[in-house]
């Protein structure tokens, strides 16, 4: 075979392809707190639509995901009209950057903000523009700052992965007031059901207050469905028809759905997820404070772990990685933040209490035999 072949748009070939946790580990009992999965696993009455639905998996799904979409907004007050559902959240950051930035354009996010909005900027063929943050949390003035007329949409994940930090509804809103509006602000809630303090808000009043703000939303976190692939944005009328043009007639399979109905309807396991984290994030944090490590504020299930202590001798990139082949070695499984520019760090989710002091041993293990 001679010749090159055909070359693919410009953009994707500048694409690293993304790289998941880890799942497996050379151990009988495996920690796996490299993905931020929900710690109590999926509600049982989730488990039992699922069932239900095998069913008929030979009929096609509804197109219009018309029950889930219905139960999001009787849930959260919010019009069903308004709602597009996705094979999770990154399907819709995708369709939202293809729809609204091309060649040419720009799509902006903060420094160490979720990588596929990186990605999919790529594979559209935009230019990803990164804003410089302060202590680990998105600065506003810096990202009005990088706003250009080739800017075509703001992302802020609120809060932030792989961070953990947040901006303020007030902070938010002078992001918004500050950008065009012929930029799209999207702002990436994925985390928002683990969180209860007033100072949060997911971004639903400014998508009700705007024509140039979207919400995106997951299932994949406190509901426990990673693996059916569910998410749903909550949009302006206008971006609502756009994104309903342009994703697949079936995008979301008929599972998912019905799964995602039942987990919405169980709000007792939501709520002891929400408590169980709360419990064991705290616990993790100092445990880990203790151990000498400095673990950031978070109000996410997860924590971000920075190893360029003193016992890294300047070496943290370094040491980082052994204590992350260390902890993986005894079967806890984290996440190396090379990717995110945090190359220092390890991100570590909260997942079961067996888990949790698997892993806080297994790190003032790796931290004794570093000594």
């Amino acid at each position: 075979m001679t010749g090159a072949g055909p070359a693919p748009v410009p953009g994707i070939l500048a694409i690293a392809p993304y790289v998941g946790g880890e799942s497996v580990a050379p151990a009988s009992r495996v920690a796996r707190l490299a993905s931020n999965e929900g710690a109590l696993g999926t509600s049982p009455q989730a488990i039992e639509a699922l069932r239900a639905a095998s069913d008929s998996l030979h009929r096609y799904p509804d197109g219009h995901s018309t029950e889930l979409r219905q139960a999001l907004a009787g849930l959260h007050g919010i019009d069903a009209d308004r709602i597009v559902c996705g094979a999770g959240s990154d399907e819709l950051i995708a369709l939202l950057i293809a729809s609204y930035a091309g060649p040419g354009d720009e799509v902006l996010y903060s420094r160490h903000g979720f990588l596929m909005y990186r990605l999919s900027t790529l594979a559209a063929g935009a230019t990803p523009v990164a804003a410089p943050e302060i202590d680990l949390r998105a600065d506003v003035d810096a990202l009005l700052a990088r706003v250009t007329g080739r800017t075509r949409l703001v992302f802020l994940a609120n809060p932030n992965n792989p961070t953990g930090s947040f901006l303020t509804p007030e902070e938010v809103a002078r992001l918004h007031a500050g950008l065009p509006e012929r930029v799209l602000l999207v702002l990436d809630a994925a985390y928002a059901e683990y969180i209860d303090q007033p100072d949060y808000e997911p971004g639903v009043r400014l998508v009700d207050d705007a024509p140039n703000v979207v919400m995106t939303r997951t299932f994949s976190k406190i509901y426990g469905l990673s693996a059916l692939r569910l998410g749903w944005a909550y949009c302006p009328t206008a971006v609502a028809d756009v994104l309903n043009r342009v994703r697949g007639p079936f995008n979301v399979n008929a599972v998912a759905q019905q799964a995602g109905v039942a987990a919405l309807a169980d709000r007792d396991f939501v709520d002891a997820s929400r408590r169980h984290n709360e419990i064991w994030r705290a616990w993790t944090h100092n445990q880990l404070e203790k151990l000498g490590l400095t673990a950031y504020p978070s109000i996410t299930n997860f924590l971000l772990v920075n190893f360029a202590g003193p016992a890294a001798n300047g070496q943290a990139v370094a040491y980082a990685e052994r204590a992350r082949q260390f902890l993986k070695a005894r079967g806890v499984l984290v996440r190396q933040m090379d990717a995110y520019g945090l190359p220092h760090c390890l991100r570590v989710s909260i997942g079961t209490a067996e888990d949790m002091r698997l892993a806080v041993d297994a790190v003032g293990a790796f931290l004794d035999s570093s000594t």
